[in-house]
């Protein structure tokens, strides 16, 4: 198949160049409209007490919407209480109402207010006012426009002294999605140079370089075009085109150094260039289809986790890796074709290239520490494992939550309104509990119960206060207070008063709402342990004709983590599963995939506790990258980490078992095929890293917390994996392991000799002439010295 393939590529390369031509070009004009698509949603779990509390919010209340927004208003001139203040807040209240864009349908807060009472919604400097929309604008248009008209309230009312700021889920959502495109544009600014210098030294060529880039481009660009199609019938959270970006260069260049590395050595044996593209994708092709289909599996695990935001990521990322996949055994193979022995010129560091890069890799340095490592595998192993083993000790105190404004700049005005509201009115109003109280019926006969269950969720611990509409009903209407929400009464009460009900309670009555203020923020420990009591008081009260549910942010956070807990076992289970089978069928051997799941876990643990150390509370290196040091990692990371990791890992472990395996089956022993094979694939694998660490590692810069905190953490993983798991921890398991490494239910070595019988003398020329033999597509890359 490979044979024919490579004819036909030979006969039609040029049209096929157009063919791909035009399909970039439509992909790409498809791709500019992805970032418009992508929606902040996916956060609420579904079925969950806090996503059903947020779609009861919508309808029926004052102040609250399809979209609700709360609007910080601070002047820097004048102090409430001055009709100057009072004339420029009223008039910023009336652009957001009058604003054809947002389509405000009713606000509450200061503007509703006359006298004392309006000092609720006025800050402790006295400076700062807040007023809460409800917009009749669906979420993902509001978190589309939201970015442009913050932009022209900071434009308009800052030569004014006036900070004009929104706070909320979809002004926050917002935010990010512009935040993410910049900083997407900033990490590609300082990654893009660092791969082509990469590829250059790697490959001495910039024809290579160009090629490889130009293969990892089109993956890119027809991912995008795939994504904005989806998006159209599916939420695609925010955060999948800086993930698919940043893994779509890293797999995709790596995978087209692979091949372009192969097919050059084929090149330098003398083979003419059909030849050299039929070994090519007969080993390195293979291998990179398996690698890919190891990753898309990983990726696909993540379905058992019920969370949207992280099923949208994981498709965005298997998805990516496929398109990389295609275009590395589709797409550049015509490319390698036309360009043929090309494929070397304009060398920009001749006068750098070491003799023994072509060499026989017995004399490379690689071959050399490879037996040295060999002669002592428990103290490399054992001293190995120790390393890895300390430096996970940290991820036992890794904690996570839902991501909050606090991860955007503190140069944004939604940062720097949301900071306000926690100044000047106090943390927990930032992100108040929601106890939604539901009856089919109106409440006015579950008075009584309504007011012991506010009394009893504002008596427990680290509660500032509870809101709620009760205080004015009972001032309308004392001893009874819930008859004043009968129509004929609610509609003759004060102004001020009617808004505050319709804040809290429905149109129809049947629902009314209680906000439990916190004394800390939405993710901290104690505001965590205190959902819990609320949950406990809300489900006491519960029944007897009322439904009543606890949402907010620290309920969304809470709900997410719990059902990534819940799907987390699954996952890993399924994920190592099919990793194991993948492995067990490509190099027939069942031990070898048992060792790399071990190791495995030890790189990503190693992962998880540099990521826990770099972003805890008061960190130097999340300071240093701008993010909030509160530490906390943003929940969907450490799932996303180890599906990743462990699927990229493994694509390392497949090119490195992969050329062991030949000179193995070419008659070498066990230990010396493993020195062969790691000195064969030593600089490639290094080179491979290296590209790796400059992309994950560009995009801890970003300015996006959640993509720099997986950009870090992919960064170690794959710096630790290339070095200490590659270099001393694989070797010294396959040296102890023996021939046991290729043990596989029912299949027998050919050689008649058993490997352990060898002596290293004959191990080696028993190596050379079975090579020797081997037909092309079935050589190692590097044959021995003759």
């Amino acid at each position: 198949m490979t044979e024919r393939f490579v004819r036909f590529i030979g006969r039609v390369r040029w049209p096929l160049l157009a063919v791909w031509g035009v399909l970039l070009v439509v992909s790409g004009a498809l791709a500019l409209s992805l970032p418009d698509k992508l929606s902040g949603g996916g956060w609420y779990v579904p079925g969950a007490q806090s996503t059903w509390v947020a779609q009861q919010q919508k309808d029926g209340f004052t102040g609250r919407g399809e979209t609700s927004v709360t609007v910080v208003i601070h002047d820097e001139r004048f102090a409430a209480g001055t009709d100057r203040f009072d004339r420029r807040v009223r008039q910023a209240v009336a652009d957001i109402e009058d604003d054809g864009r947002l389509k405000a349908a009713s606000h509450y807060g200061w503007s509703t207010f006359r006298g004392a009472t309006e000092n609720t919604f006025v800050g402790r400097d006295g400076h700062t006012a807040i007023e809460m929309f409800g917009l009749d604008v669906d979420d993902g248009t509001a978190r589309r426009i939201l970015p442009d008209i913050q932009r022209e309230f900071d434009a308009r009312y800052g030569e004014r002294g006036l900070t004009v700021g929104m706070v909320g889920t979809a002004p926050f959502f917002g935010e990010i999605n512009v935040l993410s495109e910049e900083g997407l544009v900033r990490a590609e600014v300082i990654v893009l140079p660092l791969i082509t210098l990469i590829l250059l030294l790697l490959f001495r060529s910039a024809v290579s370089a160009v090629i490889a880039m130009i293969t990892a481009g089109a993956a890119a660009v027809v991912t995008f075009a795939v994504l904005s199609l989806l998006a159209d019938s599916y939420d695609l959270s925010v955060f999948v085109q800086n993930t698919a970006t940043m893994l779509g260069l890293g797999v995709g260049i790596d995978y087209s150094m692979f091949i372009m590395r192969r097919f050059r050595d084929e090149l330098e044996r003398g083979e003419p260039v059909p030849n050299a593209l039929r070994v090519t994708l007969a080993t390195s092709g293979e291998t990179v289809l398996a690698s890919g289909v190891t990753v898309i599996v990983s990726m696909a695990t993540l379905a058992f986790v019920d969370l949207p935001v992280i099923q949208s990521i994981a498709l965005g990322a298997a998805l990516v890796v496929a398109v990389s996949v295609l275009t590395s055994l589709l797409l550049l193979p015509v490319l390698l074709y036309a360009v043929g022995p090309r494929i070397g010129r304009w060398d920009l560091f001749a006068r750098l290239r070491p003799a023994s890069a072509t060499a026989d890799p017995r004399e490379r340095g690689w071959y050399r520490f490879a037996h040295r490592v060999l002669r002592r595998p428990v103290l490399a192993l054992v001293g190995g494992g120790a390393v890895l083993a300390v430096g996970a000790v940290p991820a036992l105190g890794l904690d996570t939550f839902t991501p909050d404004a606090r991860i955007t700049p503190t140069t944004s005005t939604v940062r720097q309104s949301y900071d306000r509201v926690e100044e000047q009115f106090g943390k927990g109003d930032a992100s108040p509990m929601v106890v939604l109280i539901r009856s089919d019926h109106p409440l006015r006969g579950a008075g009584g119960r309504i007011a012991a269950l506010r009394d009893e969720l504002g008596a427990l611990e680290h509660v500032r206060r509870v809101d709620s509409a009760l205080d004015v009903l009972e001032q309308a209407a004392p001893g009874r207070p819930f008859d004043a929400l009968a129509p004929g009464v609610r509609d003759r009460l004060p102004t001020a008063a009617r808004a505050t009900v319709g804040h809290f309670v429905s149109r129809d009555a049947t629902e009314l709402i209680a906000q439990v203020i916190p004394e800390d923020h939405a993710s901290a420990t104690r505001t965590r342990r205190l959902l819990t009591d609320v949950r406990k008081v809300a489900a006491k009260a519960d029944g007897d004709g009322l439904r009543i549910e606890v949402g907010g942010q620290t309920a969304e956070g809470v709900d997410a983590n719990k059902v990534i807990a819940d799907g987390l076992p699954t996952v890993v289970g399924v994920m190592l599963l099919a990793i194991f089978i993948i492995l067990m069928l490509s190099f027939r051997s069942v031990l070898l995939p048992l060792k790399a799941i071990a190791v495995n876990v030890l790189s990503v643990s190693v992962a998880f506790g540099m990521l826990a150390l770099a972003f805890r509370e008061g960190s130097p290196v999340a300071e240093a990258l701008g993010f909030d040091p509160s530490g906390r990692v943003t929940n969907f990371v450490p799932v996303l980490l180890l599906a990743l990791l462990f699927s990229l890992s493994t694509d390392y472990e497949v090119f490195v078992l992969g050329r062991v395996r030949e000179y193995y089956k070419a008659g070498a022993g066990n230990t010396e095929s493993v020195a062969l094979g790691i000195s064969a694939t030593g600089p490639l694998i290094t080179g491979a890293a290296v590209l790796m660490v400059a992309v994950f590692g560009g995009f801890t810069l970003s300015g996006i917390q959640p993509i720099g905190e997986l950009g870090f953490g992919m960064a170690v993983a794959i710096a630790v994996d290339a070095t200490l798991v590659r270099m001393f921890v694989v070797p010294a398991a396959m040296k102890l392991m023996g021939s046991a490494n290729w043990w596989f239910p029912g299949h027998r070595r050919a050689s008649s000799t058993p490997a352990h019988s060898r002596t290293r003398s004959t191990q080696q020329h028993g190596s050379e002439r079975h090579l020797a033999e081997l037909p092309a597509d079935r050589r190692p890359e590097v044959p021995p010295r003759p």
